[in-house]
């Protein structure tokens, strides 16, 4: 179910003014493992409370009922570099906070490694009994420190370590205020963000406990007798006890408006402050801190309280505290209106229970959802009001059911409420986010990447983000693009799609045959360039109708022929209407007008792919192409290039008509095929093909060659050689390039390249005529080029040349594929050499666009970097939510899997898993207990090579089952702190000191022990 209200007939915030926008969510909540689970469960009035029959003591002090998270042990410690045994030890609530921490810049469209500006972080945890716990397994957990305990489970570091693994530089502020604690730290994030201390703020707080404990009652205490909460009702008792975690990700909102970013709500305004002696007692709550707290955000965010539909309560159902918080909210807002009933009320603690430090976002997480979506989820098990709340004479009336909320005049505006035992309270204002226009896009293809850390990983995303498109196909997929794009890491294990539609790129992400990338590092890419013969109406007509880059370098070029051609070279290339089409058709017929066409489609495709940030590291041409490569390299400028290109084009215009001729034959075979043309081939073939002037003019691979002269003879070879059963083709070049037909032309080619200077390449430039590589110290001669016209093309050998470099990537730029397909089926191409073409042939079926975005991510997989900016272009595509990263899902506890029967008596074990206790999201599910750690110390050190015992070694300071020889230590997850127990270790082992930072170059088991064999030496 879903309505989402309007604000364009309703005033807006000032873009300018000291507001934020929320950009980002992520959290992990009873019953839910994300935030639009949570929502969902929201929007059905569920109430996500396990219930423990018979769990608990037999005594009534203690509640069986608690909000539990759904595999609450889980963590992908390796994507975060942690080692089994440091997961182990690490606190899960930090553990979780540090995923949703990833999690909500994944869907705030931000990669923190490539975000501008600082990011902060700002949040809080509780104390928990998990040291107690580690310290009570002390014994199975290995060689680990008090210090390393203690490092691991202090609340004090639940920030700075997120700041750490995820490299953010702002600000990292523990915030420490009991139940309000996650509400503060939003306070002072958009504090930090309004005073210009971060550009982009998280902000929550993390509750879990493991082991789980019951809560415990009493009397007009907390924790409800039943297990459930009834916030402001009759027979409100109390709150039941929860895990849970949340993040938001803060902007200020001017810049969030101005990036596109995703805004689920405006954050008008908000303030803190405590309640100081004004109560009965330290642990009790006030109503006058409450009321001015409350009343301080509304003067922050410049808002009437009667423009107030919603306030998310701090609700905890107990006696005292409903009836305080009526009191204090009524107070306030009778500050601004006498209005009775017209503002609703709510508490998410009757759906999920006190999430303690994590309670304040819980509530933010659900008001900001509200205001958005335009829907208040119904405040659970209420029937009959509190009789000490007098809801008559307040604003307040409690939403006991779903409700559809319309704005009326002014935006969608709710409070959210958060108060502290000891007495620090906060008042948070939010409001529906404003309406924005945006331009209708043309359509075109769109480059979607995903990538992950494995290979599983990369499979679950690509099923979550069709998923995801299935139920999104309203918004534009651009945005979806953009925000893969520009707004996610970028991981070894990597696939893409291009596509036009959301129902095309579904099809794309749900096939399993789809081959998938890894990026080992950056690949060299050489850009090849093919000669005449794939020259045709429309080549890159998209790329020049969509891509600026690419039009303005083909408009330059064209600017500079017209006076040489006496036209306009845009008339032929992209012609308009049937008549300037056959025209066109007939002039790329012309040498002296094909050739300069192929070379202005080529130079301006080299350019637009260095615009995306694909540089060359190596050119090479074949035949005209070479005068593509020579000007990319710097040999020629682009109008001398062009001059003699030109020149090249009228001069073969000139020579009697010829012909080439594309053979599947060896360079040996056609040697003996022309010998026998003009000596009788075996004496058996007929004296008309005798003297015919037919010679080589290309070896383009083991079994390709080229045959070139007057196109009579080229005629009757093309009709002996097919009735031979050989596959030969003709090429679409009336000329005989590459033989003595040429030669009447040589001289004064020859003129025409005297006039311009020739310089030394600063590329790397692979010769089609020597096939090896031109000297970079010294420009190519007249001859060169001269030569180059007469001789035989040897593109066999360039090949060879370029893919002696392993991991080179041939990108083929110009038309067609005809040296993409040279390259693939080429002998020397070795294992990850990719040739792609990045132009379509005429019958392929696609667009320029198409093609190009497709060679774009097949670069990408191989581990190129694109520059999205430029990609992007002139476009405005907005940043989306879209399904974030899948974490495996490794249970790692100090218990055993049946926690509950080593549990202390008043708490309970959960198993890991999903809802039927398998893996979630395509992570795989292990477990890593103290047992395992303690099997591990077993098996180390014992006999063997020093290679074998220092292996055993680093398993059992890391945790880990095995390493091998080559298994590297910081790799593994180790850290300084761990080395000095391995140095501890390797010397009890081998009566050998190590240093710290001799380990630093010495990581690995091998490595390591060639270091101790020549210490011992």
């Amino acid at each position: 179910m879903s309505a989402v209200g309007t604000t364009d007939a309703v005033e807006q915030p000032d873009p300018d003014g000291p507001y934020l926008a929320v950009v980002g969510m992520a959290g992990r909540f009873p019953g839910a493992r994300s935030v639009a689970e949570y929502w969902s469960n929201l929007l059905k009035g569920q109430e996500s409370i396990t219930r423990f029959p018979g769990a608990a003591p037999q005594t009534p002090e203690y509640t069986p009922a608690l909000g539990l998270l759904d595999g609450a042990e889980e963590f992908d410690a390796a994507f975060f570099g942690y080692s089994p045994r440091e997961a182990l030890i690490l606190d899960p609530q930090q553990r979780l906070f540090l995923q949703c921490a990833w999690e909500a810049l994944e869907a705030a469209g931000y990669d923190a490694k490539a975000c501008e500006g600082a990011i902060g972080v700002y949040a809080g945890s509780s104390q928990t009994a998990y040291l107690d716990t580690l310290l009570a397994h002390r014994a199975s957990l290995g060689p680990v420190s008090e210090w390393q305990l203690r490092l691991a489970t202090g609340i004090d570091f639940l920030t700075s370590r997120v700041a750490h693994k995820l490299g953010l530089t702002g600000p990292a502020i523990t915030v420490q205020t009991a139940c309000s604690t996650s509400l503060v730290a939003i306070h002072v994030a958009a504090q930090a963000l309004l005073a210009g201390e971060c550009d982009l703020a998280l902000a929550g707080g993390a509750s879990v406990h493991v082991p789980l404990r019951f809560g415990e009652y009493t009397e007009g205490g907390v924790i409800s007798p039943d297990g459930h909460c009834r916030a402001f009702d009759a027979q409100a008792r109390g709150t039941v006890g929860a895990n849970g975690v949340g993040i938001v990700v803060l902007k200020r909102l001017a810049e969030a408006l101005a990036d596109g970013d995703h805004i689920h709500a405006v954050v008008r305004g908000t303030a803190v402050n405590n309640d100081g002696p004004d109560k009965v007692g330290f642990t009790a709550p006030g109503v006058t801190g409450q009321s001015e707290v409350i009343r301080a955000a509304h003067l922050v965010a410049e808002i009437d309280p009667a423009t107030i539909g919603y306030v998310e309560a701090h609700g905890t159902a107990t006696p005292l505290g409903d009836p305080i918080e009526l009191a204090a909210l009524t107070a306030a807002f009778r500050h601004g209106t006498d209005r009775r009933g017209y503002c609703r009320i709510g508490s998410v603690k009757t759906n999920i229970g006190h999430t303690d430090a994590a309670a304040g976002v819980a509530g933010f997480i659900k008001a900001v959802l509200t205001v958005e979506h335009g829907l208040i989820p119904a405040s659970l098990h209420w029937s009959r009001p509190n009789p000490e709340i007098p809801f008559a004479d307040s604003p307040f009336v409690v939403n006991a059911e779903l409700y559809d909320w319309q704005p009326t005049g002014h935006p969608r505006r709710a409070g959210v409420s958060s108060f502290g035992i000891g007495g620090t309270n906060a008042h948070v204002v939010v409001e529906q986010p404003p309406a924005r226009a945006r331009a209708q896009a043309a359509p075109r293809p769109e480059l979607l990447v995903l990538s992950a850390r494995t290979a599983p990983a990369l499979a679950a995303s690509a099923t979550r983000l069709a998923e995801h498109l299935q139920r999104t196909g309203e918004r534009p997929l651009a945005d979806a693009a953009w925000t893969l794009q520009a707004g996610r890491r970028a991981f070894e294990h990597r696939r893409f799609a291009v596509a036009n539609d959301h129902r095309e790129a579904v099809e794309q992400l749900l096939d399993t045959t789809t081959p998938a990338g890894r990026a080992t590092g950056e690949p060299q890419v050489a850009f090849v360039f093919p000669g005449q013969g794939g020259q045709h109406i429309g080549m890159g007509r998209e790329l020049y109708e969509q891509e600026p880059v690419f039009r303005a370098k083909v408009d330059e070029c064209c600017a500079l022929l017209a006076g040489v051609l006496g036209r306009d070279l845009r008339e032929v290339l992209h012609p308009v209407g049937e008549e300037q089409t056959a025209a066109a058709r007939e002039a790329l017929r012309d040498m002296g007008i094909a050739q300069p066409a192929v070379f202005v489609v080529e130079y301006a495709l080299a350019e637009l792919w260095q615009h995306w940030g694909i540089r060359p590291t190596a050119v090479a041409g074949h035949s005209l192409g070479a005068f593509v490569a020579a000007c990319v390299a710097g040999v020629m400028t682009l109008p001398e290039a062009l001059l003699l290109v030109a020149e090249r084009g009228r001069l073969l215009g000139t020579l009697p008509a010829g012909a080439m001729l594309a053979v599947p034959l060896a360079e040996s075979a056609v040697g003996e095929l022309l010998g026998g043309l003009h000596g009788g081939l075996h004496g058996e073939l007929p004296g008309e093909l005798s003297g015919d002037g037919i010679e080589l003019a290309a070896v383009n691979g083991p079994e390709q060659c080229v045959l070139s002269g007057p196109e009579p003879a080229v005629r009757r070879l093309l009709e002996r050689l097919t009735a031979e059963g050989v596959d030969a083709r003709l090429l679409h070049i009336a000329a005989a390039g590459h033989s003595a037909v040429v030669e009447p032309i040589l001289a004064e080619f020859a003129e025409a390249l005297a006039r311009i200077e020739l310089r030394p390449p600063t590329l790397p430039w692979a010769s089609d005529t020597t096939g090896g590589w031109v000297p970079a110290d010294r420009a190519p001669t007249v001859g060169y080029w001269t030569a180059h016209m007469r001789e035989a093309v040897r593109f066999s050998d360039t090949l060879t040349t370029l893919l002696a470099e392993p991991g080179r990537i041939l990108l083929e730029v110009g038309p067609g594929r005809t040296l993409t397909g040279l390259a693939r089926r080429h002998p020397a191409r070795g294992e990850g050499q990719s040739a792609i073409p990045s132009l379509p042939h005429p019958a392929d079926g696609e667009t320029a666009l198409r093609t190009a975005l497709t060679a774009a991510g097949r670069l990408w997989s191989a581990g190129a970097q694109l520059s999205w900016e430029a990609l992007r272009g002139a476009r405005e595509p907005w940043r989306t939510p879209l399904p974030t990263y899948p974490f495996s899902r490794d249970r790692h506890s100090p218990l055993p899997g049946d926690a509950a029967a080593a549990a202390p008596a008043a708490s309970v074990g959960v198993p890991a898993g999903g809802a039927d206790g398998g893996p979630a999201d395509g992570g795989s599910a292990r477990t890593v207990t103290a047992e395992g750690a303690e099997g591990a110390e077993r098996r180390a050190p014992g006999g063997g090579s020093p290679e074998e015992r220092l292996a055993r070694l680093f398993a059992q300071v890391l945790g880990l089952a095995a390493v091998g020889p080559q298994g590297h230590f910081f790799e593994l997850g180790g850290d300084s702190l761990i080395a000095v127990q391995l140095a501890s270790a390797v010397r009890a082992e081998f009566g050998v000191r190590v240093s710290v930072k001799q380990l630093f170059g010495a990581p690995t088991p091998a490595r390591l022990a060639r270091l101790l064999t020549a210490e011992q030496a």
